[in-house]
């Protein structure tokens, strides 16, 4: 069997592209622990340091084994790095140092390791995956229950849930190793001590190291190393252009029409292919044939694709000039080694007329074996046999006859002015134009019409359609025939522009759907995209449902005020928790109006798509069944892409707020031990002699905790998340008095300079951290200024917003430092402004500020005396007059 081409895959060398520059990983993969994966990686990395490779040990985990840590002898070992988590130090690699010592070669024993809290990447994995893309080859360890995909199945059988997994991805990409010993040996490893210590095995041995829990392991291990390798080696004769099946794995293939006993087939399919665990798909071939479909074919044809897919099943849609080539087609393309198809009961003058379809697909595709299975004439739909063949539209044969009229008009004036003799080759024309413009049949009958014609108005006698000269015999016969052929050549071209126009309408539908979503900026935006993209491809109504905390929740709508009722509620909640299509012309639930299918990638089940019909019928004909098909992977990517951004994000949160607990730990330990000293010396001493002016200095140390303990908690809540509002108008003159009286101590020996604007509008705000702001900025500034300087606060309504600063006159701030002034615990080293405080301050005022949407910027004055600190209220925060007299 040929290939469908002689010339390499684009897509297997854009793969091998990506893979330039990047490191190699390379994957000892084992049933379970204790087969030798560790002792088998650093036996092949002593083998590789001996040849005169770069190789070390990045991480390798002995569990006190004797013979692997002899292993490591001879290895140089990067230093792990500690890591202190709750009161432990925990060490785990150090991917800084190996990619400033850049090996040729890493030694990464357990890639599913879940790395401590404070680590670069959750998952070991990841960090392999930087090293990859720093060009370093990585050497790694993984059993086969850590893979995600047969994370359920291990633990099916074992009753074992593994909580470390890897992404099937990373083994996709990495050439694998099976370590593998027989389960007896294993187990005898076990009793022996040289697994787990001797009261750990015995658990074990009757539990997960049960001989049929092994077994079983052993041979998943097997099967998906030998699928990988039969994925890169079907990669690798892409790029080459290699012809042949290189049965190395069995890959099955189903050809399916509109009959019904393609049921039976796609089941039988099913079974064949989990008999020989290989990977299936069901081929529909497009031809000029699905055109003439009506309503029962369609719906007939998409249950058996929507069948399929629900066995799991890939499915495709090939446009194809014969049902032949396109079976070909695609099995070349996927060097199939198994190809089933049905072949229904037909007359003998059929199979004279037509051929047959499984004896050329026996004969052309040597090497595989083609298994056919005999259909019931009885199951071809009534409807298609009882109907009369459809002919086409009367207008078509109205214009076939204009057109011959025509021609034959123009042939009488060259006959006659001329003296033309043949003119019989005009006539080829109204027979070209009819058969690629509307249909065969047109052309046949233009063909018919323009030889009656010829012989009517050019062939003696004239006038009648009797013919006296033998030769002018052989004429019409010669003109028929060249008609007839002409009509089957144009039309065979016509459908294949069409079939060209569908693949090429479909090929850009899925392109523009991919850009749309790749515009789209968030997640509700990127749904509603893919609800209305999927609703105008297809002329449909469509939701997005997707699982959550309260139960299934409705993200997006075409139309947007599209609801679900009882029902269609059910056949989500099923979809969701079964990953298996639900509704109307599915096999569950098929009352609903509604047809939903899951967003479902390997691991779990991220959303249910639903699509419905206004006028009652089947939500997807056949022929949109492919394109919907591919769309929904595309919509799965791109969720299960969201999804992982949405959890980077968020174990970002966590390093950053577990790193802000420690630093605020670390800040109260130390800055509250010289408020509470002076608080408690002062009332040793306000106790034995009764000086109030103690107790003053105590009441002003109890203030300045008091404000501290608020920055503190404050902060926390700022960067937790956790700040609530209380917005209302609030007057900026009696929020600037309020700060001021209670930062008076702060501010002794300083004058205020008020400078604000009369009838300046009401701002919306919270007035409380409103209030916080304005006291650390008066705070800030009455630490900074110099002494018996003035500090002023200036207001003023300007275009499009109101402007508070507060200006002090002393050091001012270093240049480029204006933005990290407020970042948490900044202290801007190497300036005057370093007095006292822990630099939240100035952090709490940006944080508060951000949640009301008030600006805040800082500046060095224009003659470097002093810094500004400005709040800019937006015009959306002012009360409008009208509004304001309201309120008074």
């Amino acid at each position: 069997m040929n290939a469908p081409s002689d010339r390499p895959q684009p897509e297997a060398f854009l793969r091998a592209a990506a893979q330039e520059g990047r490191g190699r990983l390379k994957v000892f993969l084992g049933a379970a622990p204790g087969v030798g994966k560790t002792y088998e990686m650093l036996s092949e990395g002593m083998a590789r340091l001996r040849a005169g490779v770069d190789v070390v040990i990045a991480v390798v985990e002995t569990h006190g084994r004797a013979e692997t840590e002899s292993l490591t002898q001879g290895h140089e070992i990067i230093p792990r790095r500690a890591i202190d988590y709750q009161g432990r130090v925990l060490e785990e690699m150090d991917i800084d140092a190996i990619l400033a010592r850049h090996p040729a070669l890493a030694l990464v024993d357990e890639l599913a390791h879940t790395n401590a809290p404070g680590s670069r990447h959750p998952k070991r994995w990841q960090d392999v995956q930087e090293l990859l893309a720093a060009g370093i080859d990585v050497f790694s360890t993984v059993n086969i229950q850590h893979l995600e995909s047969l994370n359920d199945v291990v633990a099916s059988f074992t009753r074992v849930r593994v909580r470390e997994t890897v992404p099937d991805k990373v083994l996709e990409e990495a050439e694998i190793e099976v370590v593998d010993i027989p389960p007896d040996e294993l187990i005898e490893r076990l009793k022996e001590g040289k697994v787990y210590v001797p009261h750990e095995a015995t658990r074990a041995l009757g539990h997960f190291f049960a001989k049929s829990n092994l077994s079983a392991l052993r041979e998943l291990a097997l099967r998906r190393a030998a699928q990988a390798v039969d994925s890169q080696m079907l990669d690798y004769l892409r790029q080459h252009a290699l012809a042949g099946t290189w049965a190395g794995g069995e890959r099955v293939l189903v050809a399916v029409s509109e009959h019904p006993g393609c049921e039976a087939l796609v089941r039988a399919a099913k079974r064949i292919a989990d008999a020989l665990r290989a990977p299936w798909t069901v081929l529909h071939v497009e031809t000029a044939r699905d055109a003439d479909f009506g309503d029962d074919e369609r719906r007939q044809l998409a249950k058996i694709l929507n069948l399929a897919s629900q066995l799991g099943g890939a499915v495709m849609s090939l446009p194809a000039q014969t049902v032949l080539a396109g079976i070909k087609t695609c099995a070349a393309d996927m060097r199939a080694t198994q190809i089933l198809v049905g072949k229904s009961s037909r007359s003998r003058w059929f199979e004279l007329r037509h051929g047959s379809v499984v004896d050329r697909l026996v004969r052309e595709t040597p090497g595989v074996a083609v298994h056919v299975f005999p259909m019931d004439a009885e199951g071809v739909p009534r409807g298609r046999r009882s109907a009369p063949r459809d002919w086409g539209q009367a207008s078509h044969y109205a214009w076939t006859l204009a057109m011959v009229a025509a021609v034959t008009g123009i042939a009488s004036t060259l006959f006659h002015i001329l003296n033309l003799g043949n003119v019989a080759l005009l006539y080829l024309l109204p027979v070209m134009v009819a058969a690629s413009t509307f249909s065969l049949r047109a052309g046949l009958f233009a063909g018919i019409a323009s030889s009656l014609a010829y012989n009517f108005f050019f062939l003696p006698p004239t006038g009648t359609l009797t013919v006296n000269n033998p030769e002018n015999v052989v004429t019409i016969v010669v003109l028929l025939g060249v008609a007839f052929a002409t009509s089957q050549l144009a039309a065979r071209v016509r459908g294949q522009a069409d079939l060209a126009a569908s693949s090429a309408r479909q090929n850009a539908a899925q392109a523009g759907f991919l850009r749309q979503l790749n515009a789209a900026g968030t997640d509700e935006e990127v749904m509603q995209t893919i609800c209305a993209e999927i609703a105008r491809l297809l002329d449909v109504r469509t939701v997005l449902i997707t699982p959550s905390a309260h139960g299934p929740e409705l993200r997006a709508a075409m139309p947007p005020e599209d609801r679900l009722d009882a029902l269609a509620r059910a056949a989500v909640d099923w979809t969701l928790e079964r990953g298996q299509s639900a509704g109307r012309g599915s096999d569950t639930l098929t009352a609903s109006d509604w047809l939903f299918h899951p967003l479902a990638t390997p691991a779990r089940t991220l959303g249910a798509l639903g699509v419905a019909r206004d006028d009652g019928r089947d939500p997807l004909r056949s022929d949109q069944l492919p394109l919907f098909m591919s769309l929904l992977d595309q919509a799965t990517l791109v969720l299960e892409r969201m999804r992982l951004e949405d959890e980077m994000r968020d174990v970002a949160q966590l390093k950053e707020r577990d790193r802000l607990r420690a630093a605020l730990l670390s800040s109260v330990s130390h800055d509250l031990r010289t408020p509470i000293t002076a608080i408690s010396t002062a009332a040793s001493q306000l106790s034995g002699e009764g000086d109030m002016a103690l107790a003053g200095t105590i009441q002003t140390e109890v203030a300045r905790l008091n404000r501290f303990v608020a920055n503190l908690l404050d902060m926390a809540r700022v960067e937790a998340g956790a700040l609530t509002l209380a917005v209302e108008p609030t007057d900026l003159t009696d929020a600037i008095a309020s700060a001021v009286h209670d930062t008076r101590a702060t501010l002794e020996g300083h004058a205020i300079d008020l400078d604000v604007s009369p009838g300046l509008p009401l701002v919306r705000v919270d007035p409380r951290l409103l209030h916080h702001i304005l006291i650390n900025l008066l705070d800030n500034a009455g630490r900074y200024a110099d002494p018996g300087t003035a500090i002023a606060i200036a207001a003023s309504r300007q275009p499009g917003a109101l402007i508070l600063s507060v200006i002090d006159h002393g050091p001012g701030l270093p240049p480029g430092s204006e933005s990290r002034i407020f970042d948490s615990f900044k202290r801007i080293e190497g300036s005057d402004r370093t007095k006292g405080g822990t630099g939240l301050g100035l952090a709490i005022v940006k944080g508060f500020a951000d949640a009301m949407g008030i600006g805040v910027e800082a500046r060095s004055r224009l003659d470097d005396s002093g810094a500004v600190f400005s709040l800019r209220f937006p015009e959306t925060l002012l009360v409008r007059q009208m509004e304001a007299g309201t309120l008074t």
